[in-house]
C-alpha cells in the first residue's frame, strides 16, 4: 500500500491483493519503521457504521475508514477510486482518496508491479 499525503489530502494506492483482502478481511495496514524503534502505521477499514470515507490520526497511525459497501462495489468492479471530503475545524476539509494501484507506464528499476492492476493506458502493450 502506498500512501501520499500533502496538505490537507490523503491518497492510498492498494495492489490487487490489497484490494482483495479489504473485501474479505475488513482491513489492510502497512508500517514505516524509524530509528529508536518508532513505527508510523497506516490502515484502511471496511466499516459497516461508516457512511462516508474518513481519515483519523492517533498515536502514530493514521487509520481510513471507508463504508464497507462502497468497498465491496469498488472491489468487484473496474471503479478506480473511493474518495471524500471530511469537515475540519474552522471549515478547513481533509481529502480523502482510496485507489487501486496501476502498473507504470514506464518500467521503473527496482520497482516490483506484478500485484498491480493492468493501466488502463497502456492499451495493447500490457
Amino acid at each position: 500500500m502506498k500512501l501520499r499525503i500533502r496538505d490537507n489530502s490523503i491518497r492510498l494506492r492498494l495492489t490487487r491483493a490489497e484490494v482483495e483482502a479489504l473485501a474479505t478481511d475488513g482491513m489492510v495496514s502497512s508500517a514505516t519503521e524509524f530509528p529508536g524503534g518508532r513505527r508510523f502505521s497506516y490502515v484502511v477499514e471496511a466499516s459497516p457504521a461508516s457512511v462516508a470515507p474518513a481519515a483519523f490520526y492517533s498515536e502514530h497511525v493514521i487509520t481510513v475508514r471507508l463504508p464497507e459497501k462502497l468497498v465491496l462495489t469498488w472491489a468487484s468492479s473496474e471503479q478506480v477510486s473511493i474518495a471524500g471530503e471530511q469537515l475540519l475545524d474552522q471549515g478547513q476539509s481533509l481529502s480523502v482518496l482510496v485507489e487501486k494501484d496501476f502498473a507504470c507506464l514506464a518500467p521503473r528499476e527496482n520497482e516490483d508491479e506484478s500485484d498491480m492492476y493492468p493501466n488502463p493506458q497502456a492499451g495493447s502493450r500490457c
